[in-house]
């Protein structure tokens, strides 16, 4: 169903138009009843470029407060991660000037939707969102986990959810939303960013730290007896996403980034910053009609 209505938008996105310039290390067409959207990614159309770049730029809203996806930059403090190079990589194709606006933590990304701060963002897909954000198909898949004292009896995820246990999370954040949904005796406690949930975990006392398994590990190695418990509670899906409304803007941001995992951008980008543990998410597969 997703293939079929990305199929359908796209010539609405895409106008016709001749193919865009391909990026680097792009692998030839494939061929067959089904292909990816890198084989049929033209040029955006004149409404795609108009609901992405309305006011003749592109504001991507980078996320800092996800480190798999977003850092600053060591010397400088610029943005740079994945979420960095695919929004410069669609604004060369709109043929528009790129504008960051740089925000720490999810939950003020989604606030700033309501206000036309950014016209591209980059949140994981939850249900919470969908009815305000347009979401491309994902292009990483990263693990949630909890973090714990090495005293702690919590020897699992399952053992997680009791009466008495506190789990600090970054307030709007994915784990926020999901575990909002599923905990039935466990307490939320929230931190103001993901990256400060360890440290206000250990400073407050609070039993369990909850989110991105590499940030936590990470935390670990600052916090002499924290462990994480083994696997991971949620599966998140990092993905691209729009204003609701701009209908065109959306198909073509959807086959943008099916195109940037099929041609191995996402791949390159995630090893051009030493990101591990992230994974490339499978393909949106478009079936020709």
């Amino acid at each position: 169903l997703l293939g079929a209505c990305l199929l359908s938008a796209l010539g609405a996105a895409c106008g016709g138009l001749p193919a865009a310039p391909p990026s680097a290390g792009q692998a030839p067409a494939a061929t067959g009843a089904a292909t990816s959207a890198a084989t049929i990614l033209p040029a955006p159309s004149a409404a795609a470029r108009q609901d992405l770049a309305p006011g003749g730029r592109l504001k991507a809203a980078i996320n800092f407060g996800n480190p798999i996806l977003a850092q600053r930059d060591a010397a400088g403090g610029e943005p740079r991660g994945v979420s960095v190079d695919l929004a410069r990589e669609l604004a060369r194709r709109l043929g528009v000037p790129l504008q960051l606006v740089t925000f720490d933590s999810a939950g003020r990304v989604f606030a700033a939707a309501r206000e036309s701060a950014w016209d591209i963002a980059f949140l994981a897909v939850d249900p919470g969102r969908i009815g305000e954000i347009a979401f491309s198909p994902p292009y990483v898949v990263i693990e949630g986990a909890y973090l714990v004292r090495e005293t702690s009896p919590l020897r699992g995820n399952a053992d997680v959810d009791r009466p008495g246990v506190r789990v600090v999370v970054g307030r709007g954040s994915a784990y926020d939303l999901y575990l909002s949904r599923e905990f039935k005796r466990a307490t939320l406690v929230h931190a103001p960013t993901s990256p400060a949930v360890t440290d206000q975990m250990m400073a407050q006392g609070i039993e369990v730290a909850a989110g991105v398994k590499q940030q936590l590990q990470a935390d670990a190695l600052r916090h002499p007896g924290t462990r994480l418990l083994p696997g991971s509670f949620m599966e998140i899906r990092q993905a691209m996403g729009t204003p609701r409304g701009r209908d065109a803007g959306a198909a073509y941001v959807a086959a943008f980034i099916e195109a940037m995992k099929a041609d191995g951008f996402v791949a390159a980008a995630l090893q051009r910053h030493k990101i591990e543990g992230a994974s490339i998410a499978p393909p949106a597969r478009l079936m020709r009609p």
